[in-house]
């Protein structure tokens, strides 16, 4: 494996190790990844993971179609502004009474464009023959995982039964209870859950870009120079857009860059004591002339110097979520 991969898969193992270590751990399951390869090639597939209703196979089929239209409505004209858009999937020849699975004919709408009056003779739906991406092997379903699961002696499984199972106990959607239901949970009573995150112990950027603000010309409202941006996404593929430059007004804010010149002694989310009391660094500002503190009494963001905080925890590398 090449040094990334390796230290991916050495990360998930030593993670588990260390759980293992202080818990009474009798058997691990990994969940790979949204869908089931071999579900997709062949639904009809039969045993005893596959007795659980004729839709059951089509949830990995589904997440197989949404995960290959990056979760996004494919109408081109979608006005969909919804921040979190429900997504469903299409078929595209159902105007011709093709109802079949295969992944060609299926398509990713949201609720708003997927709609029976769509459907109809002279509407969006009715004879559309859009460009399907071509069917591959899913990227992301890398080896790293099942070589994971062969090395720890895990039981693999995949997250459309997840969220199979988690509907049929009527849970939302989070990290803790998809491990409930994995776990093989359905009424046991639970302990509150524990985050853990991983942070880089070392930032390796050396320099940081701040953007420009500008007066959006449609409402008059601030926008930075990303959000009207001229629409061109990409160089060699046809992802292109409105160009929103035409929208910019007069700058209201100047972009800076700032260059690193040394590693500050605080980071973000690290915590020291100022004043006899515990308060979360923000940053450092003015080449580490100041750490900045978060809810400091009747100041925003409070400046003060390094000299007058005392470290109390370093964030980086695994620790408990903020």
């Amino acid at each position: 494996m090449p040094p990334s991969t390796q230290h991916k898969l050495d990360s998930h193992r030593n993670l588990i190790e260390r759980i293992k270590a202080v818990l009474p751990i009798r058997s691990v399951t990994i969940e790979v990844a949204s869908f089931d390869p071999h579900k997709i090639k062949n639904p009809d597939v039969r045993g005893a993971d596959y007795q659980q209703g004729e839709q059951f196979g089509f949830s990995h089929l589904r997440e197989y179609i949404l995960h290959r239209d990056q979760q996004q409505c494919q109408n081109p004209d979608c006005q969909n502004k919804a921040k979190q858009p429900i997504l469903q999937v299409h078929h595209i020849g159902y105007w011709k009474n093709d109802r079949t699975d295969r992944p060609g004919n299926l398509l990713t709408l949201c609720s708003k464009c997927h709609t029976p009056a769509n459907h109809k003779p002279g509407k969006l739906l009715y004879g559309w023959q859009p460009k399907v991406k071509s069917i591959r092997a899913a990227t992301f379903m890398t080896m790293i995982y099942k070589r994971l699961a062969l090395d720890v002696g895990a039981a693999i499984t995949y997250g459309a039964d997840t969220k199979d199972k988690r509907r049929e106990l009527d849970l939302e959607k989070s990290h803790h209870n998809d491990a409930f239901v994995i776990a093989g949970g359905t009424s046991q009573k639970r302990v509150e859950p524990i985050t853990l995150e991983q942070i880089r112990r070392n930032k390796r950027s050396m320099e940081q870009f701040y953007d420009a603000k500008y007066i959006d010309a449609r409402d008059g409202s601030t926008q930075s120079g990303t959000a009207l941006n001229s629409g061109r996404r990409t160089r060699n593929k046809n992802h292109n857009t409105e160009n929103l430059r035409v929208y910019r007004l007069s700058k209201v804010k100047k972009g800076q860059r700032r260059i690193k010149t040394k590693r500050y002694p605080y980071r973000q989310g690290d915590w020291v004591m100022f004043e006899g009391k515990p308060y979360r660094v923000i940053g450092m500002q003015n080449k580490g002339a100041g750490v900045k503190l978060s809810d400091y009494p009747g100041v925003k963001n409070k400046v003060v110097k390094p000299t007058a905080v005392q470290s109390i925890k370093k964030r980086g590398g695994t620790c408990y979520a903020a």
